[in-house]
Formats: structure tokens, C-alpha cells, sequence
């Protein structure tokens, strides 16, 4: 079971994964991933901290995200990696390549000090739903 959830403030975007990215789930996150394109969402947090498990073609969903945002000179964030999504990250070294924090507050402040005219106020994005309590 794969399920996902985005909001957005502004410029920034956090989408939070849950369950299992894998070759069949990976394309429900490639539509997502194609509207953030499309719209040019600049700056992204990927909250992994619910994500159970991930396969090759989950990581290749992941890395397509990455490539496409900082083609526009986006950037993304992975907060939360923990279990066997962080073992594939480790084991593909792509701990080296992603920006990772150790969850989606850490994440959104690093993001929110590169932002021009965004939301600066990690209570104000609390109170506006775009983060958790």
C-alpha cells in the first residue's frame, strides 16, 4: 500500500510518503512529481519518515524529482529517512547526493532561509496546516 499527501505555501511544497514505493506504486508518484514540474514548485521536502519500504523503481521516482526540480534551480529535501528506505540510500549512496534532514522542521527551516519573500515563520506555517503541530 502506497499512500502520499502534499501541501503547499507559497513556494514550498512538502509531500509526505507513506507504505511502499515500489514498481507499483512508483507511477502514482510520477503524477505528482510531473504537477510539481509543471507548476515549478522551487522547493520541496520529502517527508520519508512513514515510508516503509523502497525499491529501485521508487528510488528512480525519487531521483526524477531531484534532477527535475534543480533543473530549474529548485531544490529538494528528504527529511525522515529511517529503516530499509535509508539502507537503499546508504547502499546506493544516495545520502551523498540528497540534502537530508533529520525531519520536515529541520528540513522546512534549512529550505526556508534559501527562500526569496517566502513564508520565514515556522508558527505561521503550523497555524496555516502546512506543517504538523
Amino acid at each position: 500500500m502506497f499512500e502520499f499527501r502534499k501541501t503547499d505555501h507559497e513556494d514550498l511544497t512538502i509531500l509526505y510518503l507513506q507504505g511502499h514505493l515500489n514498481a507499483l506504486t512508483a507511477e502514482q508518484l510520477r503524477g505528482v512529481i510531473n504537477d510539481m514540474v509543471m507548476t515549478q514548485r522551487r522547493f520541496v521536502v520529502l517527508d520519508l519518515s512513514s515510508l516503509e519500504l523502497i525499491d529501485s523503481s521508487g528510488v528512480g521516482a525519487l531521483v526524477s524529482l531531484f534532477k527535475r526540480i534543480r533543473g530549474f534551480q529548485g531544490q529538494v529535501k528528504i527529511a525522515g529517512l529511517r529503516g530499509q528506505p535509508r539502507e537503499i540510500f546508504q547502499l546506493l549512496n544516495l545520502h551523498k547526493a540528497f540534502d537530508i534532514a533529520s525531519d520536515v522542521e529541520e528540513a522546512t527551516r534549512e529550505l526556508l532561509g534559501k527562500m526569496k519573500g517566502g513564508p520565514h515563520d515556522l508558527g505561521r506555517l503550523r497555524r496555516l496546516g502546512v506543517l504538523s503541530k
